[in-house]
């Protein structure tokens, strides 16, 4: 049903006078699901990320259970969407709790609908303790490092319980046991209250153990959407990524990425 769509036709946005996403259209992304954007640097994963969150103009059409999101002030558009970027502001002088409390109190799902303080400081604790920094709490934002920051953006993020969460590498600075405990948390939070979530990823691997969908991306365009399986294959990494590469199932049923080396160029297919 289109209530439980993310749906994304002819979407056009760049910045600076150049035109980066050019008619760009997603597949359809039903409610519960976790969908990653794949792809080199410089793809354009962050310019449609912040598209999607209204921060920056975009032509086209976002729908999101049939409402159009395309046109709508920030406000409205931080009514449905929460976006994570890839760093915290510098200079917050904010216990990681206070950051957290402040994102929920700036949520329409905090003192706009009518939550206390106490309700909104034990919401606040029970997201910090779900991703696993309750011991953080009380620290400023300034002591943590670039890891423990990621974190807390996460926590802000999902205090905040969105529609649609779209997070931009959310694990580039974790080590591997919070890479895999944040993509299982948004994973589980996803099919929980019935979220999207659409993730930038450059972890081909955590893309294709976590997620419903594969979104390949290179030069603004979409290469390969489908199942980790459809998306991700010797084709589109030789494509997109230039290298050589094979892919399988191991005994547990999950797509494995071996790289083999870096293809010339004159190797690299064109389509």
């Amino acid at each position: 049903m289109a209530d439980d769509l993310l749906q994304v036709r002819d979407l056009s946005t760049g910045y600076h006078g150049r035109e980066i996403i050019h008619k760009l259209v997603l597949p359809d992304i039903r409610a519960g699901e976790v969908h990653s954007l794949v792809g080199p640097n410089g793809a354009g994963k962050s310019t449609l990320m912040r598209a999607l969150a209204g921060l920056q103009r975009a032509t086209g059409s976002v729908k999101l259970g049939g409402r159009e999101l395309i046109g709508l002030s920030l406000a409205e558009h931080a009514r449905h969407i929460t976006y994570m970027p890839q760093t915290l502001p510098q200079g917050v002088a904010l216990t990681v709790l206070e950051s957290v409390i402040g994102a929920l109190r700036a949520s329409p799902t905090g003192e706009d609908a009518g939550l206390g303080e106490k309700a909104i400081e034990r919401r606040s604790l029970e997201v910090l303790q779900r991703v696993g920094i309750t011991h953080l709490a009380l620290n400023g934002l300034d002591q943590l490092s670039g890891g423990q920051r990621q974190l807390v953006s996460l926590a802000q993020s999902l205090v905040r319980e969105p529609r649609v969460l779209l997070l931009d590498e959310p694990i580039s600075a974790l080590d591997l046991q919070h890479q895999l405990r944040v993509m299982q948390l948004v994973h589980e939070l996803a099919r929980e209250r019935g979220m999207i979530a659409l993730v930038v990823l450059h972890d081909l691997q955590a893309a294709a153990r976590w997620s419903d969908g594969i979104v390949m991306f290179s030069k603004g365009a979409v290469v390969a959407t489908g199942k980790p399986a459809e998306a991700i294959t010797p084709h589109t990494l030789a494509r997109v990524y230039g290298v050589r590469a094979r892919t399988e199932h191991c005994s547990h049923g999950m797509l494995q990425i071996m790289v083999d080396g870096v293809l010339r160029p004159d190797e690299v297919p064109a389509a």
